[in-house]
């Protein structure tokens, strides 16, 4: 397993392959109109760490399936108050029931990951939460938002979180191609920077785990076809 380690001068960025990719903006078309587009910087800018396939074909697959067989619930989101809450104007996914077995299976493979992800951020990492499988279907979104180590947010379980991740299940695609998506960016934004730097849809092939600090504004756009089946998690 490889993953992308990017300094901010970008030396030692390796070029991030895309390959048939549409976006919601300009901005898209001006960074990844090429097949081959070295986003070092942007991927240095917002200080996130990649590991590709971090989950293999077969194993995406196979979670792919179970989470087709399971049940859901709508995802919560939380703020200020003591608990979740559904609120579709904010969040609009569903959170699958996957078997217990499968969930420790991931968390422990997070778990064997957390001394990269302390290397990273330079930061010590206490335990990570039980992960979540979640489902976006057409039309689903989650708004711009920070997943906690923010003043923002007041409940005590997420005001601990010091890293967030996010694992693709399947892939993206703008071709009709049977179970993959379109839409559905993993989008980081940060509207003090210089415009270049001012927000990023994140090109994520099945497999990929990416991390970053839950501080970090980002959101998942409107999915326009198919389903988007992803994992997320936290450090402490």
């Amino acid at each position: 397993m490889s993953d992308i380690w990017l300094s901010p001068d970008g030396r030692q960025a390796k070029a991030y392959r895309t390959v048939k990719i549409s976006g919601p903006s300009e901005f898209m078309a001006n960074y990844f109109a090429t097949e081959a587009m070295d986003i070092s910087r942007l991927i240095a800018w917002y200080d996130l760490r990649l590991t590709p396939n971090f989950l293999d074909d077969v194993t995406c697959r196979q979670l792919i399936h179970e989470a087709q067989a399971s049940g859901s619930d709508p995802a919560s989101v939380y703020g200020q108050g003591d608990g979740g809450q559904v609120n579709d104007l904010v969040r609009k996914a569903k959170r699958l029931k996957l078997p217990t077995s499968t969930t420790e299976f991931v968390k422990q493979k997070l778990i064997e990951h957390r001394e990269t992800i302390e290397e990273q951020f330079s930061i010590p990492l206490k335990s990570c939460e039980e992960p979540q499988f979640l489902r976006y279907d057409i039309g689903d979104f989650f708004v711009a938002h920070q997943d906690g180590n923010t003043g923002l947010i007041r409940l005590s379980s997420d005001a601990e979180r010091r890293v967030s991740i996010s694992i693709l299940l399947n892939p993206q695609s703008e071709e009709p191609v049977p179970g993959t998506y379109s839409g559905g960016w993993l989008k980081f934004s940060d509207y003090r920077a210089e415009p270049q730097y001012s927000e990023f849809p994140l090109p994520i092939e099945a497999g990929t785990l990416v991390a970053f600090r839950s501080e970090r504004t980002h959101e998942v756009t409107p999915i326009t076809r198919g389903e988007r089946y992803s994992i997320v998690s936290w450090y402490r």
